[in-house]
């Protein structure tokens, strides 16, 4: 039988569910590392790919590369063009017009915030590129030459766009010009190609577009932390659903065929998107290359271009920070890719809540200590209820434990002598877990709300804390939390069992060192939400006793 005063005390419930979750974290996080070993012993199963279209659209088979030769991935054999605006540094490579490098000026980098974070890269130990390319006879792909026409490639002042434009090779007839534009305070960057059919046909080619890149876990991703790295689909039939590096090439992970929808790659903190603009037929793909790397992309029809005849295509590409804002501004459930896990239709208003006070406080830890005051005076009457049923047990508890002795191993008898012990003090065994249950979801969306936000990556909040998102460099912060789960279980009843009351003293100490590992901003969070326990649950309980030794001193006179 469970000891029922294990069930009134709400708050070892929250430890437990917390301790779970820490545990279903670690459990996922070695899941994803053997994987990727896996994987690493696995001889490959594709190479370089180009898609090309059939009777329908559809994906192509792959091309035959030497095993010997580096990717074409890696390699840079054109010229680089970089191009500047206010918000980033881009290098294209004439080689294919394949974005390799993009530098995003208002980010600093995860492990020197002296530098700026880098996204996209080609380096031998991190892949992560944005190609394009024309399927069809003697059209350009990700591996052609192309030729710098001249023109600016910094934004001046004045200027709201600046375009670097690439010739392809001459094929006879048909000419290709391939457009980059960049605009000013703007993360979303045109990928345009301009086609000129000078033959005596009528030429359908296609378009593709797609994003390159291994499966390594963002910088900064811990085993503790483990954030979501991968792919993601949205349609409006199918909404947006994540597609996990293991399940590329798989049928049925995506609907193929679309006229709505994007495809992106995903990192914590960070997106990179291809978005056409609806009412066109589209492809989804995603495939394994070679040197574990996976492309996830998209395939887009041009149109027919009579003889003599022009055509144009240009698709959008976003690759930036996760704002909710300015990425649901974009495209449709663009703004989903932030994961905020199962509990997002909670974690959004939440977010949202977060951010108008930081507006007003100017300071997201000042911001993050609001927000949970705010949840706790919401809660109040639920957690007063839990917290009186938990008073009402420690008032009895050496009653329990003279029962425990009474009746010994017989636990029928001591069940039903603590069940009229309840009846008589009028105590629900459920009434400190129930309220807690209520609450459970709240601080779980908010737990993801904190994680998954890029507005507090580098934010300061005050002396040493100059970082919410990673860790307290002198764990000051875990330690805090530590004492003040101490204190809390010293205000809870000693459970009738010894070795589960030795199991709850070891859980504040076990808990503290998971929390050395987790954002300062988290940290904060569950240690003002402790405090403010501790002081609700310290008034109740002494009210609760109070009011017992009245009742007592009457009943003596």
């Amino acid at each position: 039988m469970i000891p029922y005063p294990k069930l009134m005390e709400a708050q070892r419930l929250v430890l437990l569910v917390v301790f779970s979750l820490s545990l279903f974290l670690l459990f996922e996080a070695w899941q994803k590392q053997e994987q990727a070993l896996d994987k690493a012993v696995q001889p490959n199963e594709v190479t370089a790919t180009t898609p090309v279209p059939g009777d329908t659209l559809r994906s192509s088979q792959p091309t035959a590369q030497k095993q010997n030769e580096a990717p074409a991935a890696i390699r840079q054999t054109g010229k680089i063009i970089t191009a500047k605006t206010d918000f980033l540094v881009a290098e294209i490579d004439t080689l294919g017009g394949t974005l390799r490098r993009l530098e995003l000026l208002r980010h600093r980098a995860t492990d020197d915030q002296k530098r700026n974070f880098v996204l996209l890269q080609s380096r031998p130990d991190h892949v992560y590129l944005a190609q394009s390319g024309l399927i069809g006879e003697g059209l350009p792909n990700h591996q052609s030459e192309y030729g710098v026409l001249d023109g600016p490639n910094q934004l001046v002042e004045g200027k709201d766009s600046i375009e670097i434009r690439l010739a392809a090779p001459n094929t006879g007839d048909i000419d290709v010009t391939k457009i980059f534009t960049f605009h000013r305070s703007s993360y979303v960057i045109d990928v345009r190609y301009e086609i000129a059919n000078r033959t005596n046909a009528a030429i359908k080619p296609f378009a593709y577009y797609q994003l390159v890149r291994d499966d390594t876990a963002a910088a900064g991703d811990s085993v503790l932390v483990p954030t979501y790295t991968g792919a993601a689909v949205y349609t409006d039939k199918e909404k947006f659903h994540k597609v996990p590096f293991g399940d590329f090439g798989e049928a049925g992970k995506h609907e193929n065929n679309s006229d709505n929808g994007w495809i992106a790659m995903i990192q914590h903190y960070f997106v990179a998107a291809w978005l056409p603009a609806n009412g066109v037929q589209r492809e989804f793909y995603t495939k394994r290359l070679d040197d574990n790397l996976f492309a996830a992309g998209l395939i887009l029809p041009v149109g027919q271009i009579e003889p003599q005849g022009r055509a144009a295509i240009s698709t959008p590409l976003y690759v930036g920070p996760q704002e909710p804002a300015r990425l649901a501004a974009l495209a449709p459930g663009l703004d989903l890719t932030i994961d905020y896990g199962w509990l997002t239709v909670i974690a959004s208003p939440l977010f949202w809540v977060l951010a108008q006070i930081q507006k007003v406080v100017g300071n997201w830890g000042v911001a993050i200590i609001i927000l949970t005051i705010l949840i706790k005076l919401m809660f109040y009457p639920l957690s007063a209820a839990s917290y009186r049923s938990m008073a009402r047990m420690r008032v009895v508890t050496p009653r329990l434990q003279k029962l425990k002795e009474q009746y010994g191993d017989d636990r029928q008898r001591l069940h039903q002598a603590m069940m009229e012990m309840y009846k008589t003090e009028k105590i629900n065994p459920l009434g400190g877990c129930l309220p807690v249950l209520v609450q459970i979801p709240v601080f779980i969306a908010l737990y993801w709300v904190l994680l998954a936000s890029v507005q507090l990556r580098h934010a300061p909040f005050a002396l040493w804390i100059q970082d919410l998102s990673a860790t307290d460099p002198y764990f000051v912060l875990p330690i805090l939390m530590g004492l003040t789960m101490i204190i809390q279980s010293r205000l809870n009843p000693t459970p009738p069992d010894p070795i589960q009351a030795k199991v709850m003293k070891i859980m504040p100490i076990a808990f503290s060192v998971f929390f050395f590992f987790f954002p300062a901003g988290l940290v904060l969070y569950w240690l003002v939400n402790n405090i403010l326990s501790i002081a609700q649950q310290w008034y109740i309980t002494r009210g609760v006793e109070q009011l017992k030794s009245a009742k007592t001193a009457r009943v003596k006179r």
